[in-house]
């Protein structure tokens, strides 16, 4: 029977693997490819495989073997997924799908280190010890995120949320799960290396390894209150610590770091971002209104389950079902004492990573709660596979309950995520994640316009890793502001109105994402008694403008 059981558990996940591959993977060059996923990864890994000069970001590299390696790609993003694109693209070539065969993999990651942190969790609880098998609500955890259309379509431009964070964040929650049980110095080292790991692919993994550092804190303190430091005399004890041992777990979580660390000893970028966003954030978020931005959070929390904030992919489509069927499987497991001791400290972590995620540098991004999304699965699933088992000792329909509620789940997650691709086909994406970029590019390298001016955000990067680095758009936008033009603007771009051969690349009226450079290009343009000429428009595949080609006679 035992025999059985695994085997069928085995199928499960594989079976639930294949579905995630399957959905994520098809038609992987689409939507075209967003800035953030040039800039985060495949511009610079290009440039290293070519071997063209490293534009890092603040200028902060390192030297190695005669490479400029850069440190971070932002402020508070390493340059992990640069790394770790680089096999990929040597071993396939330079292009968007292979670059999205890094995160879709990375995506799978999660879902195997999700499996092993929720079996992991359960193990902990039952106090048993050995080998963990795989549990029930870890295939009912990773089973609801491999059709969701939130995951599934996030993990295939995962470079633009930052996926690597996921795996890394969840393999030192199940390793750090697993030294608790076992006592494992090994489990311990890898669960601190780990952590670094998320930390440098994206500091706000800290949203969820801080909380679990508090609560594994809280339980050991509760535990040592304990006669003897057992619940019962079959309980598993405490792990051991010693001195040494914190010390190696203290080493091997700052090695990850240390390209951070050096980032931030060349340049204070992280510290400064951090210092001038405490009170408002660059997009002008008031990190003190926590009552104004928890309902901001909590919605989007819904809009996760639900996966319907995908517009950029060509409609939206929603399940519906899904945040009322987690709410009913949670408050079940919460109502019985027996799963509230399963599912009580995973739901106080999600609320503090939620409560953690109020604070931002940047804006509150629904993007950010791609981190959360599988701590949010996991701690359901908990609660389903306890109401199945519960059930299942009492004989009845009401045993059909939890089946039932998978059913329907994963029925509205798959119907909206094949929605999404069928949109996606038809419109090849829309916005910054259109295709149109794709012809963009060739244009201007096919042209010889190797060094166009880029008067707003979005278009450098793409182009670049598009064009294969053969053209390199000249940013002269400014970052300073969103709404208007800097002081410098005018003399910065003055110097190559004069020259017929520029040209020079803004997004139609209406697609603007720093405003105001626009008006300010064709009014200097007048000054220098130059005539702007439209020379080409690049449009979405239902013809709506979002790029022009000017240039001035």
């Amino acid at each position: 029977m035992k025999q059985i059981s695994r085997n069928w558990r085995l199928a499960w996940l594989l079976l639930a693997l294949t579905a995630y591959l399957l959905l994520a993977g098809h038609q992987l060059g689409l939507p075209g490819l967003h800035y953030d996923e040039a800039k985060e990864a495949g511009v610079n890994a290009m440039e290293l495989l070519t071997g063209a000069p490293v534009t890092a970001f603040r200028g902060a590299t390192v030297n190695l073997f005669g490479a400029d390696l850069p440190l971070m790609v932002q402020d508070y993003i390493g340059s992990l997924n640069v790394y770790l694109a680089l096999p990929f693209l040597a071993a396939t070539g330079i292009g968007v799908p292979n670059l999205r065969l890094l995160p879709l993999l990375l995506g799978l990651l999660a879902l195997l280190t999700l499996e092993r942190t929720v079996s992991e969790w359960l193990a902990l609880r039952a106090h048993r010890p050995g080998r963990v098998p795989i549990s029930l609500a870890g295939l009912i955890a990773i089973t609801l995120l491999a059709t969701s259309p939130s995951f599934v379509f996030w993990n295939r431009q995962g470079i633009f949320v930052t996926n690597a964070t996921l795996p890394c964040t969840f393999a030192a929650l199940w390793l750090g799960l697993r030294w608790l049980r076992t006592d494992s110095r090994r489990a311990l080292l890898a669960a601190a290396f780990a952590a670094g790991l998320a930390l440098y692919a994206k500091l706000l993994a800290a949203w969820v390894l801080a909380p679990f550092g508090l609560l594994v804190l809280l339980w050991w303190i509760g535990r040592l209150w304990q006669k003897g430091a057992t619940i019962s005399p079959t309980a598993i004890r405490l792990p051991h610590v010693t001195l040494p041992l914190l010390l190696g777990a203290a080493l091997a979580g700052t090695i990850p770091l240390l390209p951070f660390l050096l980032f931030n000893s060349q340049t204070r970028g992280t510290l400064d971002a951090i210092g001038s966003n405490l009170g408002q954030s660059y997009y002008g978020v008031q990190n003190s209104a926590v009552l104004s931005n928890l309902p901001v959070r909590l919605g989007q929390i819904a809009t996760v389950l639900r996966g319907d904030h995908f517009w950029y992919l060509g409609g939206l489509h929603a399940n519906s079902l899904a945040p009322w069927l987690a709410g009913g499987a949670l408050l079940a497991g919460l109502l019985h004492p027996a799963p509230r001791r399963r599912v009580g400290l995973p739901l106080l972590l999600c609320g503090l990573a939620v409560a953690a995620s109020l604070f931002t540098v940047s804006d509150l991004f629904i993007t950010h709660y791609a981190l959360l999304q599988p701590l949010f699965a996991g701690t359901i699933a908990i609660a389903i596979a306890w109401l199945y088992e519960y059930l299942r000792q009492r004989p009845g329909p009401l045993l059909l309950l939890p089946i039932a509620l998978l059913i329907l789940w994963l029925g509205g997650d798959i119907t909206a995520t094949l929605a999404y691709h069928q949109d996606l086909t038809r419109s090849g994406g829309l916005a910054a994640h259109s295709d149109a970029t794709y012809h963009l590019a060739y244009h201007l390298r096919y042209n010889g316009l190797g060094a166009p001016i880029a008067l707003d955000w979005g278009l450098d990067a793409p182009v670049r890793y598009l064009s294969q680095g053969t053209v390199t758009p000249i940013e002269l936008f400014g970052y300073a502001s969103l709404t208007a033009p800097d002081d410098e603007f005018s003399r910065r771009l003055s110097p190559f109105l004069d020259n017929p051969d520029n040209v020079y690349l803004l997004h139609a009226p209406g697609e603007e994402v720093f405003a105001g450079r626009r008006d300010a290009f064709f009014t200097l343009a007048q000054l220098h008694q130059r005539q702007a000429v439209l020379e080409a428009t690049f449009a979405q595949r239902d013809g709506k403008a979002l790029v022009e080609l000017w240039r001035l006679h």
